[in-house]
Protein backbone atom coordinates (compact mmCIF):
# COMPACT_ATOMS: atom_id res chain seq x y z
CA UNK A 1 0.00 0.00 0.00
CA UNK A 2 0.91 3.50 -1.26
CA UNK A 3 1.20 5.29 2.02
CA UNK A 4 1.47 8.45 0.50
CA UNK A 5 -1.71 8.04 -1.46
CA UNK A 6 -3.31 7.03 1.96
CA UNK A 7 -2.49 10.44 3.45
CA UNK A 8 -3.58 12.23 0.36
CA UNK A 9 -6.96 10.78 0.17
CA UNK A 10 -7.13 12.26 4.00
CA UNK A 11 -6.12 15.46 3.40
CA UNK A 12 -8.27 15.83 0.09
CA UNK A 13 -11.40 14.24 1.67
CA UNK A 14 -10.89 16.46 4.68
CA UNK A 15 -10.51 19.85 3.14
CA UNK A 16 -13.05 18.89 0.30
CA UNK A 17 -15.97 17.60 2.20
CA UNK A 18 -15.35 18.27 6.42
CA UNK A 19 -13.65 22.07 6.31
CA UNK A 20 -16.77 23.57 5.03
CA UNK A 21 -18.74 22.21 7.74
CA UNK A 22 -16.40 22.28 10.57
CA UNK A 23 -18.38 24.06 12.67
CA UNK A 24 -21.72 22.36 12.44
CA UNK A 25 -19.57 19.00 12.57
CA UNK A 26 -18.23 20.58 16.00
CA UNK A 27 -21.85 21.10 17.48
CA UNK A 28 -24.10 18.15 15.45
CA UNK A 29 -23.86 14.78 16.10
CA UNK A 30 -25.53 13.77 12.64
CA UNK A 31 -22.99 15.92 10.59
CA UNK A 32 -20.09 14.44 12.16
CA UNK A 33 -21.40 11.45 11.65
CA UNK A 34 -21.58 11.92 7.99
CA UNK A 35 -18.05 13.02 8.19
CA UNK A 36 -16.79 9.73 10.13
CA UNK A 37 -18.83 7.67 7.47
CA UNK A 38 -16.97 9.45 5.03
CA UNK A 39 -13.55 8.36 6.33
CA UNK A 40 -14.90 4.93 6.88
CA UNK A 41 -15.85 4.47 3.29
CA UNK A 42 -12.67 5.27 2.44
CA UNK A 43 -11.34 2.77 4.35
CA UNK A 44 -9.77 5.06 7.03
CA UNK A 45 -11.60 3.49 10.00
CA UNK A 46 -9.39 0.13 9.67
CA UNK A 47 -5.74 1.45 9.54
CA UNK A 48 -4.97 -0.21 13.03
CA UNK A 49 -6.89 -3.44 11.33
CA UNK A 50 -3.61 -5.93 10.82
CA UNK A 51 -3.59 -6.64 6.90
CA UNK A 52 -4.56 -10.52 7.13
CA UNK A 53 -7.87 -9.13 8.59
CA UNK A 54 -8.76 -6.57 5.59
CA UNK A 55 -6.92 -3.27 7.11
CA UNK A 56 -4.29 -1.07 6.50
CA UNK A 57 -2.10 -1.64 9.42
CA UNK A 58 -0.07 1.44 8.67
CA UNK A 59 3.48 2.28 10.45
CA UNK A 60 3.11 4.20 13.41
CA UNK A 61 5.02 7.03 12.22
CA UNK A 62 1.69 7.33 9.30
CA UNK A 63 -0.53 6.91 11.57
CA UNK A 64 0.71 10.09 13.57
CA UNK A 65 0.58 12.00 10.17
CA UNK A 66 -2.86 10.96 9.93
CA UNK A 67 -3.60 11.92 13.59
CA UNK A 68 -2.36 15.26 12.79
CA UNK A 69 -4.50 16.24 9.75
CA UNK A 70 -7.95 15.01 10.85
CA UNK A 71 -7.13 17.17 14.45
CA UNK A 72 -6.03 19.99 11.68
CA UNK A 73 -9.49 19.64 9.84
CA UNK A 74 -11.75 18.89 12.14
CA UNK A 75 -11.43 18.30 16.55
CA UNK A 76 -14.46 16.35 16.91
CA UNK A 77 -14.42 14.02 14.22
CA UNK A 78 -10.52 13.15 15.44
CA UNK A 79 -11.42 12.83 18.98
CA UNK A 80 -14.29 10.35 17.40
CA UNK A 81 -11.93 8.64 15.05
CA UNK A 82 -9.56 8.34 17.51
CA UNK A 83 -11.28 6.68 19.66
CA UNK A 84 -12.18 3.80 17.70
CA UNK A 85 -8.73 3.33 16.43
CA UNK A 86 -7.70 2.90 20.17
CA UNK A 87 -10.28 0.45 20.43
CA UNK A 88 -9.28 -1.64 17.13
CA UNK A 89 -5.79 -1.77 18.48
CA UNK A 90 -6.90 -3.20 21.45
CA UNK A 91 -8.76 -5.92 19.76
CA UNK A 92 -5.87 -6.25 17.06
CA UNK A 93 -3.59 -6.75 20.03
CA UNK A 94 -5.87 -9.45 21.93
CA UNK A 95 -5.15 -13.52 22.49
CA UNK A 96 -8.28 -13.99 21.69
CA UNK A 97 -8.34 -15.66 18.51
CA UNK A 98 -12.35 -15.76 17.60
CA UNK A 99 -12.96 -12.12 19.07
CA UNK A 100 -10.45 -10.98 16.48
CA UNK A 101 -11.73 -12.84 13.75
CA UNK A 102 -15.30 -11.79 14.19
CA UNK A 103 -14.67 -8.03 14.55
CA UNK A 104 -11.55 -7.16 12.96
CA UNK A 105 -13.68 -8.46 10.12
CA UNK A 106 -16.46 -6.29 10.43
CA UNK A 107 -14.85 -3.36 11.05
CA UNK A 108 -12.39 -4.04 7.95
CA UNK A 109 -15.31 -4.52 5.90
CA UNK A 110 -16.88 -0.97 7.60
CA UNK A 111 -19.59 -3.10 9.68
CA UNK A 112 -18.71 -2.29 13.19
CA UNK A 113 -17.33 1.26 14.56
CA UNK A 114 -16.30 0.59 17.96
CA UNK A 115 -15.53 3.34 21.69
CA UNK A 116 -13.96 2.58 24.54
CA UNK A 117 -14.96 3.08 27.83
CA UNK A 118 -11.72 2.49 30.34
CA UNK A 119 -10.37 5.86 31.55
CA UNK A 120 -12.15 5.19 35.11
CA UNK A 121 -9.21 2.86 35.90
CA UNK A 122 -6.63 5.54 35.37
CA UNK A 123 -8.96 7.85 37.97
CA UNK A 124 -9.67 6.66 41.56
CA UNK A 125 -12.12 9.36 41.98
CA UNK A 126 -14.49 8.41 39.25
CA UNK A 127 -17.95 8.84 40.05
CA UNK A 128 -18.73 5.14 40.83
CA UNK A 129 -15.68 5.45 43.07
CA UNK A 130 -16.23 7.80 45.82
CA UNK A 131 -16.10 5.48 48.40
CA UNK A 132 -12.91 4.08 47.33
CA UNK A 133 -14.60 0.92 45.45
CA UNK A 134 -13.66 0.02 41.32
CA UNK A 135 -15.88 2.10 38.95
CA UNK A 136 -16.95 -1.22 37.38
CA UNK A 137 -17.10 -4.48 39.00
CA UNK A 138 -16.58 -8.01 37.52
CA UNK A 139 -17.73 -10.99 39.18
CA UNK A 140 -16.65 -14.61 38.16
CA UNK A 141 -19.58 -16.64 36.48
CA UNK A 142 -20.39 -19.68 34.47
CA UNK A 143 -19.20 -18.85 30.32
CA UNK A 144 -17.45 -15.20 31.72
CA UNK A 145 -17.90 -12.51 34.07
CA UNK A 146 -20.84 -10.31 35.74
CA UNK A 147 -20.12 -6.96 35.18
CA UNK A 148 -21.88 -4.07 37.77
CA UNK A 149 -21.10 0.03 38.59
CA UNK A 150 -20.72 3.24 36.35
CA UNK A 151 -18.82 3.53 33.22
CA UNK A 152 -18.03 7.69 34.18
CA UNK A 153 -17.14 8.44 30.32
CA UNK A 154 -17.72 6.50 26.80
CA UNK A 155 -17.87 8.66 23.66
CA UNK A 156 -20.12 8.13 20.25
CA UNK A 157 -23.53 6.95 21.34
CA UNK A 158 -25.53 6.58 18.40
CA UNK A 159 -22.02 6.83 16.15
CA UNK A 160 -20.47 3.64 17.59
CA UNK A 161 -22.31 0.45 17.58
CA UNK A 162 -20.18 -1.18 20.31
CA UNK A 163 -17.91 0.04 23.10
CA UNK A 164 -14.17 -1.67 25.38
CA UNK A 165 -15.32 -1.81 29.09
CA UNK A 166 -12.82 -2.20 31.54
CA UNK A 167 -13.79 -3.99 34.74
CA UNK A 168 -11.75 -4.47 37.77
CA UNK A 169 -11.76 -8.13 39.48
CA UNK A 170 -11.89 -9.19 42.65
CA UNK A 171 -7.91 -9.85 42.57
CA UNK A 172 -7.79 -6.18 41.22
CA UNK A 173 -6.65 -7.57 37.74
CA UNK A 174 -8.92 -5.67 34.88
CA UNK A 175 -11.28 -7.30 32.21
CA UNK A 176 -11.24 -5.74 29.22
CA UNK A 177 -14.61 -6.67 26.74
CA UNK A 178 -16.78 -5.83 24.44
CA UNK A 179 -20.24 -4.49 25.17
CA UNK A 180 -23.15 -3.46 22.76
CA UNK A 181 -23.50 0.30 22.92
CA UNK A 182 -27.13 0.78 23.60
CA UNK A 183 -29.85 0.66 26.31
CA UNK A 184 -30.44 -3.02 27.07
CA UNK A 185 -32.59 -4.66 29.41
CA UNK A 186 -32.51 -8.88 29.11
CA UNK A 187 -32.12 -11.71 31.60
CA UNK A 188 -28.51 -11.61 31.37
CA UNK A 189 -28.05 -8.25 32.81
CA UNK A 190 -29.07 -4.64 32.22
CA UNK A 191 -27.08 -1.45 30.33
CA UNK A 192 -28.69 1.68 30.98
CA UNK A 193 -27.02 4.74 29.22
CA UNK A 194 -27.39 8.29 30.44
CA UNK A 195 -28.55 11.36 28.22
CA UNK A 196 -25.81 13.30 26.63
CA UNK A 197 -23.80 15.36 28.00
CA UNK A 198 -23.46 19.02 27.98
CA UNK A 199 -19.97 19.54 26.91
CA UNK A 200 -18.21 23.13 26.20
CA UNK A 201 -16.03 21.52 23.42
CA UNK A 202 -17.07 18.56 20.91
CA UNK A 203 -20.25 18.36 22.33
CA UNK A 204 -21.37 16.57 18.84
CA UNK A 205 -19.24 13.44 20.18
CA UNK A 206 -22.55 12.15 21.95
CA UNK A 207 -19.99 11.64 25.71
CA UNK A 208 -22.36 9.49 28.03
CA UNK A 209 -22.32 7.42 31.00
CA UNK A 210 -23.12 3.84 31.52
CA UNK A 211 -25.15 2.10 34.16
CA UNK A 212 -24.00 -2.02 34.20
CA UNK A 213 -26.14 -4.08 36.84
CA UNK A 214 -25.11 -8.02 36.64
CA UNK A 215 -24.69 -7.47 32.77
CA UNK A 216 -23.10 -11.24 31.42
CA UNK A 217 -19.58 -10.76 29.45
CA UNK A 218 -19.03 -13.44 27.53
CA UNK A 219 -16.15 -15.19 27.61
CA UNK A 220 -16.37 -14.81 23.79
CA UNK A 221 -16.59 -11.35 24.06
CA UNK A 222 -13.33 -10.98 26.35
CA UNK A 223 -10.35 -9.18 25.07
CA UNK A 224 -8.38 -9.69 27.97
CA UNK A 225 -7.32 -10.01 31.56
CA UNK A 226 -4.90 -7.36 32.39
CA UNK A 227 -2.23 -7.37 35.41
CA UNK A 228 -2.84 -4.99 38.42
CA UNK A 229 -1.17 -1.36 37.53
CA UNK A 230 -1.45 -2.47 33.68
CA UNK A 231 -3.62 1.13 33.15
CA UNK A 232 -0.45 3.07 34.66
CA UNK A 233 2.12 1.30 33.00
CA UNK A 234 0.49 1.95 29.86
CA UNK A 235 0.30 5.40 30.24
CA UNK A 236 3.86 5.51 30.84
CA UNK A 237 4.51 4.07 27.43
CA UNK A 238 2.41 5.93 25.76
CA UNK A 239 2.84 9.79 27.07
CA UNK A 240 3.58 11.01 23.21
CA UNK A 241 0.09 9.36 21.75
CA UNK A 242 -2.05 12.08 21.92
CA UNK A 243 0.56 14.77 20.68
CA UNK A 244 0.35 14.63 16.90
CA UNK A 245 -3.65 15.48 16.93
CA UNK A 246 -2.30 18.58 19.29
CA UNK A 247 -0.14 19.09 16.52
CA UNK A 248 -2.86 19.31 14.40
CA UNK A 249 -5.25 21.41 16.45
CA UNK A 250 -1.90 24.15 16.75
CA UNK A 251 -2.19 24.18 12.86
CA UNK A 252 -5.46 24.71 12.99
CA UNK A 253 -5.05 27.77 14.71
CA UNK A 254 -2.00 29.23 12.49
CA UNK A 255 -4.77 28.26 9.45
CA UNK A 256 -7.37 30.53 11.23
CA UNK A 257 -4.26 33.73 12.29
CA UNK A 258 -2.79 32.81 8.65
CA UNK A 259 -6.34 33.92 6.85
CA UNK A 260 -6.47 36.65 9.59
CA UNK A 261 -3.26 38.07 8.11
CA UNK A 262 -4.41 37.94 4.66
CA UNK A 263 -7.88 39.29 4.97
CA UNK A 264 -6.50 42.13 7.15
CA UNK A 265 -3.34 42.58 5.23
CA UNK A 266 -1.42 42.65 8.74
CA UNK A 267 2.37 42.34 8.85
CA UNK A 268 2.23 41.92 12.93
CA UNK A 269 -0.10 39.20 12.00
CA UNK A 270 1.92 37.57 9.34
CA UNK A 271 5.08 38.33 11.90
CA UNK A 272 3.09 36.67 14.56
CA UNK A 273 1.98 33.49 12.47
CA UNK A 274 5.52 32.80 11.68
CA UNK A 275 7.17 32.77 15.15
CA UNK A 276 4.41 30.44 15.82
CA UNK A 277 4.48 28.27 12.64
CA UNK A 278 8.63 28.05 13.91
CA UNK A 279 8.03 26.74 17.21
CA UNK A 280 5.32 24.28 15.98
CA UNK A 281 8.38 23.22 13.65
CA UNK A 282 11.08 23.00 16.19
CA UNK A 283 8.48 21.14 18.59
CA UNK A 284 7.79 18.32 15.64
CA UNK A 285 11.68 18.07 14.96
CA UNK A 286 12.20 17.26 19.17
CA UNK A 287 9.19 14.70 19.20
CA UNK A 288 10.53 12.74 16.14
CA UNK A 289 13.82 12.63 18.38
CA UNK A 290 11.89 11.99 21.53
CA UNK A 291 10.91 8.04 20.81
CA UNK A 292 13.64 6.97 23.44
CA UNK A 293 14.08 10.25 25.73
CA UNK A 294 13.37 10.05 29.18
CA UNK A 295 9.73 9.99 30.74
CA UNK A 296 10.66 13.20 32.17
CA UNK A 297 11.65 15.03 28.46
CA UNK A 298 8.46 13.04 26.95
CA UNK A 299 6.26 14.87 29.80
CA UNK A 300 7.80 18.16 29.10
CA UNK A 301 7.40 17.88 25.80
CA UNK A 302 3.73 17.01 25.44
CA UNK A 303 2.92 20.09 27.82
CA UNK A 304 5.07 21.84 25.61
CA UNK A 305 2.63 20.90 22.88
CA UNK A 306 -0.73 21.37 25.12
CA UNK A 307 0.96 25.07 25.92
CA UNK A 308 1.40 25.86 22.16
CA UNK A 309 -1.86 24.92 20.83
CA UNK A 310 -3.86 26.60 23.93
CA UNK A 311 -1.89 29.91 22.59
CA UNK A 312 -2.34 29.27 19.10
CA UNK A 313 -6.07 29.22 19.76
CA UNK A 314 -6.07 32.20 21.69
CA UNK A 315 -3.74 34.07 19.21
CA UNK A 316 -6.44 32.50 16.73
CA UNK A 317 -9.45 34.39 18.49
CA UNK A 318 -7.48 37.39 19.36
CA UNK A 319 -6.93 38.03 15.66
CA UNK A 320 -10.49 37.32 15.19
CA UNK A 321 -11.40 40.22 17.12
CA UNK A 322 -14.99 40.20 18.28
CA UNK A 323 -16.04 37.39 15.26
CA UNK A 324 -14.65 35.24 17.40
CA UNK A 325 -17.53 34.72 19.65
CA UNK A 326 -19.74 33.62 17.32
CA UNK A 327 -20.87 29.74 17.39
CA UNK A 328 -20.02 29.26 13.74
CA UNK A 329 -16.42 31.28 13.60
CA UNK A 330 -13.25 28.91 13.62
CA UNK A 331 -11.07 30.33 15.99
CA UNK A 332 -13.84 29.62 19.00
CA UNK A 333 -14.10 26.05 17.98
CA UNK A 334 -10.02 25.76 17.83
CA UNK A 335 -9.61 27.63 20.99
CA UNK A 336 -12.35 24.87 22.80
CA UNK A 337 -10.57 22.28 20.85
CA UNK A 338 -7.27 22.69 22.85
CA UNK A 339 -9.35 22.37 25.91
CA UNK A 340 -10.12 19.41 24.83
CA UNK A 341 -6.50 18.12 24.10
CA UNK A 342 -5.13 19.64 27.32
CA UNK A 343 -7.13 17.02 29.44
CA UNK A 344 -7.27 14.07 26.37
CA UNK A 345 -5.53 10.88 28.35
CA UNK A 346 -4.48 12.86 31.91
CA UNK A 347 -2.77 11.30 33.81
CA UNK A 348 -1.12 12.64 37.53
CA UNK A 349 2.13 13.26 35.74
CA UNK A 350 0.79 14.91 32.55
CA UNK A 351 -1.23 17.59 34.71
CA UNK A 352 1.90 18.09 37.03
CA UNK A 353 4.15 18.78 33.43
CA UNK A 354 1.72 20.99 32.32
CA UNK A 355 1.03 23.12 35.32
CA UNK A 356 4.91 23.33 35.61
CA UNK A 357 4.57 24.53 32.27
CA UNK A 358 2.25 27.07 33.04
CA UNK A 359 3.91 28.40 36.17
CA UNK A 360 7.47 28.69 34.88
CA UNK A 361 6.75 31.61 32.52
CA UNK A 362 6.16 34.01 35.01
Amino acid sequence: MDFKDLLNTTETYLKECVVPRAEIIDSDSEALKIALVGLENRSLLGLRVPQKWGGADIPREIFYEYQELTARYSGALSFLQTQHHSATAMIASSDNEMLKSRYLDAIAQKELRLGVGFSHLRRSSSRASLTGNPAVTATPAPNGYLLSGNVPWITGFGLFQKFIVAAVLPDNRAVFGVLPFANIDREYGKIAVSEIMQLIAMNSTNTVTATLDNWLLHESEIIAVKPVGWIAENDSKNILNFVPATFGCIRAGLDVISAAATSKDSPVIAAACQKLEQKLDRLKQHFLQSQHSSKAEQLALRAEAIDLAVRCGHAAVVVSSGAANGTLHPAGRVYREALVYTVSGQTKDVMVAELDRIVSRF
